[in-house]
């Protein structure tokens, strides 16, 4: 051959080729069956579409090669149709064939080789065998090199580039072997070699690197998807609290509406709409029965479905915007209890990123749920214990009282009458206790009178109980039996040791939006040891109503809050006050619930 191109000239021919192949090597990173390949997601109709696909990739990669013409001239078109005798065709496609077989394996490798041996064969020219015969050696043995490096998803760019030498140098060698001899041929091999073997090499390793970028991709995609699914969970908390399901749903909407760009959300329960949030909410209306196939089915099947067309939505509205959905169950107690739903107004505008995040949100919403509702249980069983406890009407204090009735009647029958009532009070309260988690506040304080009127009779002649409290006292709300515990422990431990002149004060007053509760005496206080504790953990051992004051402490933060825990202290000459505060209004909402 005469007038060969100088190997310069040849390397830079070759890469101007391989750039164009890279660009669209990136393009078919970026396809959906490109990253399943990568994850080996396939089975094996997918095996036979991908080799093909590959084979094709290295079909177009020969089309894009040169022609060495019998006479030494260069031709730089398209190879499209068979080529001369005496022409040799340097050819890009063992880029293909072996990035094939390091992603899918020997079998993948061997099929796009033999797709690319037919091509070949078609093509002729003197390396025509050679070419043949050395692609679907190659894609086979770049599978058993990745099956050796299996620990690996993707080879390096460091060892591909190491492996791509290999292929070229092997074409080079069935050259030699099947024309030996020849002039021309060695001549030919002494021109391609080198760039052939750079050409071939760095492309392998830049389409590798490309791969990379592509897993960097997915897995920052994938780092996304959770911290957008956490931090959703998270805020999504104060509104799975709620016990109606229609304000659960209002907030779940509105937040995911907020902080997602989605054309719409939709919550539901198994029935129909319960809040609809962005486009096409003129007919997503609240009460809407559910008719989508896709919802159906994640409802019955408990998991994510996606709808990708109006046919599958079947919205009865022909001009709605919205073309498809993810639809996302939140299970509790292991049924459907909320249907999430994500509208696009294409179906191509549905992410990795959605799905990824849809799927990882639906499971973090429903333990929520379901934790939540065991901590509602328990603590509804811990509340019902409590009630219970405080309904207990202490024996001695019955008789002692009855005793002291049956006594006035000799003396006082008008005064007898009186505690007879006061002690009715006193007893029918008590038992209402059982039945509601809040009172009224102007109740309590009967108790407390009904109680107090009992205790100064008894001792009427070194004790003196003073109750004050504002005039009104409406849509004021307060656990039940929660002042006269405080009350019935100064009587009975803080001023047990004080033999004239003792006091108990009952000071309720209303300061900043609070209503501010106080029960003070001037007995002997809490002993320092326990002072600490008293209120936070039952003392069963102590002799200090540690029992009586830890049950209203609980059900005051159960109830109300953190801010209406009780706060107790010793006076410095002598006496104690436990002391809290309650809000001077609750929701109505709330009223009910706790009723």
């Amino acid at each position: 051959m005469k007038n060969l191109m100088g190997i310069e000239n040849l390397t830079i021919t070759l890469f101007e080729r391989l750039g164009l192949i890279l660009i669209i090597a990136f393009v078919t990173t970026r396809t959906r069956a490109f990253k399943a390949l990568l994850y080996r997601k396939y089975n094996l109709p997918m095996s036979f579409v991908h080799a093909c696909v590959f084979g094709l990739f290295g079909i177009a990669s020969t089309v894009m090669g040169i022609v060495i013409q019998a006479d030494g001239e260069i031709r730089h078109g398209l190879i499209l149709l068979p080529v001369g005798e005496g022409d040799i065709i340097v050819s890009l496609s063992l880029v293909a064939i072996v990035i094939v077989g390091l992603l899918g394996g020997p079998a993948l490798g061997l099929g796009a080789g033999l797709i690319t041996c037919v091509h070949f064969l078609f093509l002729g020219g003197i390396g025509a065998l050679a070419n043949a015969i050395v692609n679907p050696i190659t894609g086979f043995l770049a599978g058993l090199t990745a099956r050796f490096f299996s620990n690996e998803r993707v080879i390096s760019p460091l060892k591909a580039l190491f492996i791509g030498v290999f292929p070229p140098v092997l074409y080079m060698q069935f050259l030699l072997i099947f024309y030996p001899g020849r002039s021309d041929i060695i001549e030919a091999v002494n021109i391609i070699g080198i760039p052939l073997v750079l050409s071939n090499s760095m492309a392998v390793a830049i389409f590798t690197a490309m791969i990379g970028i592509v897993l960097r991709e997915q897995e920052n995609e994938a780092a996304l998807a959770s911290k957008q699914a956490l931090t959703i969970a998270k805020e999504a908390l104060p509104f799975l609290k709620n016990d109606s399901p229609l304000e659960v749903a209002e907030g779940l909407a509105d937040l995911l509406y907020s902080r997602l760009r989605l054309a719409a959300v939709s919550v539901t329960n198994q029935k129909g709409v319960l809040a609809h949030k962005g486009m096409g909410d003129d007919h997503h209306r609240f009460g809407d029965k559910i008719g989508s196939p896709a919802a159906l089915r994640s409802i019955m099947q408990k998991k994510v479905e996606i709808a990708r067309g109006k046919s599958d939505l079947q919205c009865f509205n022909k001009n709605c915007p919205l073309e498809a959905a993810i639809y996302i169950p939140i299970i509790e107690d292991n049924e459907v209890a909320f249907l999430i739903t994500f509208y696009f107004r294409k179906p191509e505008h549905i992410s990795p990123v959605d799905v990824m995040m849809a799927q990882g949100l639906g499971p973090l919403i429903s333990d929520q749920l379901n934790r939540l509702a065991a901590e509602k249980m328990k603590a509804h069983i811990r509340d019902t214990e409590l009630r219970n406890l405080q309904a207990q009407i202490n024996p001695h204090f019955l008789f002692n009282t009855l005793q002291l009735i049956a006594g006035l009647f000799r003396e006082d029958p008008a005064k007898a009458r009186q505690l007879t009532l006061q002690l009715a009070n006193y007893m029918r309260f008590n038992l209402r206790l059982v039945s509601k988690s809040l009172v009224e506040l102007e109740k309590e304080c009967e108790h407390v009178e009904a109680y107090t009127a009992i205790i100064q009779e008894r001792f009427k002649e070194r004790l003196e109980i003073s109750l004050v409290r504002p005039d009104d006292l409406s849509n004021i709300y307060i656990p039940p039996s929660t002042i006269q515990p405080l009350v019935e422990n100064s009587v009975q431990h803080g001023l047990k040791n004080i033999t004239g002149h003792a006091k108990i004060e009952i000071l309720v007053e209303k300061k900043n939006g609070k209503v501010e509760i106080s029960v003070r005496d001037n007995g002997c206080g809490f002993p320092a040891e326990i002072l600490p504790i008293v209120g936070n953990q039952p003392l069963r051992h102590q002799q200090n109503g540690g029992t009586g004051i830890y049950n209203v402490n609980q059900r005051l933060v159960q109830l109300l809050g953190e801010s209406s825990r009780l706060r107790i202290r010793n006076f410095s000459d002598g006496g104690s006050e436990v002391k809290f505060s309650i809000p001077d209004s609750i929701p109505e909402k709330k009223k009910r619930v706790m009723a």
